[in-house]
């Protein structure tokens, strides 16, 4: 279905659902300068600019340190392995999260333990506690879509239960909670800098943040088990960061808030037209949301995404199935999770980058409410 005559132009023009070269362009003279110091001195892993990246963020984050590393994935890898998780234990964690969260579990032969999301798309922290068994070892939460659950809650369940708390927050750097910046709120938190993330390197790269006594445990792991260069303590991996990915991260910081201000702004107008049409976003009291991704639940969903193509608009699925559905994690599925699995067939992302100009979105806003208007 073809909508109105502006069609013709918007097709031509195709609003893709990210906008990277663009933001490279705004950064572009601090980030060939970052370029170009790791080139001229020839420094490409570990060193004195991870050294610089792990200090200036866990400054930036209010954290006492941080591990820089391969990517998000292996900054959850490393994290179960500093928190001791190992065979025989259980974390409890959402299954609405991409893959990386739970895989970091299993791949500790640990046993993740799905709770079903609330209507924020967040961990239902009500259902947690019935879940804790002697094998607990960690409550795993995700800052979904980069709003946080109640972080409050979950610290209280954990240390009652004496429990290691780690949040996933691939998709919620510069996010809030009651104030305080994400990054220090968790035992661990674990970031991603995948390109198409908020704060995006140009490959992957990723960070844990945290207590400095597991920081230290994280270090040695995603660096072979070793604290010097010969002497291998423990099993660990290499998931360290390329110098060339922490330096375009730490390039990108000084453009952060402004990019993320533009976002919001627009993802707060899309609510304010959209809330009487479609399911949006909810933005709690507690949280300072940073909108990795706008999330609307419509009808027919598969159809309204192959609409908005013929309309010359881009959509994405934060996610398609819930993990506890995938093949893989079948085997872990203890009891039903009837919201995410609801919620999966539904939801779809909208093209929100502080680039968007106001025509490009009136155009997203006008095909959403005719869609539903039309159904």
């Amino acid at each position: 279905m073809v909508f109105g005559e502006s069609h013709i132009m918007e097709k031509r023009l195709m609003i893709p659902f990210t906008d990277l070269k663009q933001q490279y362009l705004e950064a572009k003279t601090d980030i060939d300068a970052a370029i170009a110091r790791v080139l001229d001195t020839s420094n490409y892993i570990t060193g004195s600019i991870t050294d610089e990246f792990e200090t200036k963020f866990a400054e930036w984050v209010g954290a006492e340190a941080c591990c820089a590393t391969g990517s998000g994935t292996t900054a959850l890898m490393c994290s179960m392995m500093a928190i001791g998780v190992t065979d025989g234990d259980e974390v409890i964690t959402t299954p609405h999260t991409f893959i990386s969260t739970s895989e970091a579990i299993i791949w500790q032969g640990a046993s993740p333990v799905f709770v079903d999301i609330d209507d924020n798309h967040q961990i239902d922290v009500d259902q947690i506690e019935r879940r804790i068994t002697e094998k607990t070892k960690a409550i795993l939460f995700v800052d979904m879509y980069g709003h946080t659950p109640d972080i409050d809650r979950l610290r209280e369940i954990a240390d009652r239960h004496n429990l290691y708390l780690v949040e996933d927050a691939a998709h919620s750097v510069r996010s809030k909670y009651k104030g305080v910046q994400v990054g220090s709120l968790a035992d661990l938190t674990c970031f991603s800098f995948n390109p198409v993330k908020n704060l995006g390197a140009m490959g992957d790269a990723g960070a844990i943040t945290g207590r400095a006594d597991l920081i230290a445990r994280a270090r040695m792991y995603n660096n072979h088990g070793r604290q010097n260069k010969w002497t291998f303590e423990l099993r660990g991996i290499n998931a360290r960061i390329d110098n060339m990915q922490a330096a375009i991260v730490l390039a990108k910081l000084p453009y952060l808030d402004r990019w993320l201000d533009g976002k919001r702004e627009i993802c707060h107008r899309y609510t304010a037209a959209l809330k009487d049409y479609v399911v949006t976003p909810k933005e709690y009291d507690w949280c300072h949301h940073t909108y990795y991704v706008y999330v609307i639940e419509v009808p027919r969903r598969d159809e309204f995404i192959e609409y908005m193509k013929d309309n010359g608009v881009v959509c994405n699925v934060h996610y398609l199935e819930s993990l506890n559905e995938q093949p893989l994690f079948q085997k872990y599925m203890t009891e039903p999770t009837p919201k995410v699995s609801a919620m999966c067939r539904r939801i779809v992302s909208l093209p929100c980058y502080h680039t968007l100009t106001v025509e490009q979105q009136d155009h997203i806003i006008n095909l959403v409410k005719a869609w539903v208007s039309n159904d």
